[in-house]
């Protein structure tokens, strides 16, 4: 089965809606094949970015991530919004 790599980056920001709220966005910011290409890109965005949170998953293609015992997220507690 082919797998496939990505970088998802977590942060805390004001919330579109309302400024004043704090709110936790889980994005998807790089996909690649290539484990090297991933590496150079994480250790890159963390040292432009040192608030964010990235973190690397690798998943198979073509599946169904919600079945897998493990599939990419990140939590976010109400205390990281304050």
């Amino acid at each position: 089965m082919e797998n496939i790599r990505m970088i998802l980056c977590g942060s805390v920001e004001g919330s579109r809606a309302n400024p004043d709220e704090k709110v936790g966005v889980v994005s998807v910011v790089y996909v690649s094949n290539d484990a090297d290409k991933i590496k150079s890109t994480l250790k890159a965005l963390q040292e432009a970015n040192p608030e964010s949170f990235y973190m690397e998953y690798e998943v198979p293609v073509d599946t169904d991530l919600t079945t897998l015992a493990h599939y990419p997220s990140i939590e976010i507690s109400k205390e990281d919004l304050v």
